[in-house]
């Protein structure tokens, strides 16, 4: 169940390609992302599913055994420690596909990026002239 590596124009077409049961953990992935962060436009980068709101929030990617979910290299040291159950990389954790996702830690996760990326932004305006 790799991804293929087909070009996507959208979310839908990426999660289309999933059996029905991995669609729908997707699809509730996607919900979850939005309704965390309102306003974030999605978009199909680096092949995967991604999520902007004055810069990439989050990605995410469907895999044979889990669902790989990208909050960048910040929102997994700020979650370190809740991540401990987790296969976690500097930028990346694995959610095991069997197993139902920490939708209420996912929330968290995206709304810490959300709130970085707007800090980043005011910062960056005010520094203009």
């Amino acid at each position: 169940m790799e991804p293929t590596k087909a070009a996507f124009s959208n979310i839908d077409e990426y999660i289309a390609q999933y059996p029905p049961e991995v669609q729908e953990v997707l699809q509730t992935l996607r919900s979850v992302i939005k309704e965390a962060a309102p306003g974030a436009k999605e978009k199909i980068s680096y092949g995967m599913p991604a999520f902007e709101l004055n810069g990439i929030l989050v990605y995410f990617a469907a895999y044979k055994k889990h669902i790989g979910f990208y909050p960048t290299a910040s929102g997994i040291s700020h979650f370190k420690d809740r991540l401990s159950a987790y296969t976690v990389s500097k930028g990346t954790v694995q959610l095991p596909i069997d197993k139902p996702l920490p939708y209420d830690l996912i929330t968290e996760m995206v709304e810490f990026r959300a709130e970085e990326n707007r800090m980043k932004a005011e910062s960056k305006m005010k520094k203009k002239p």
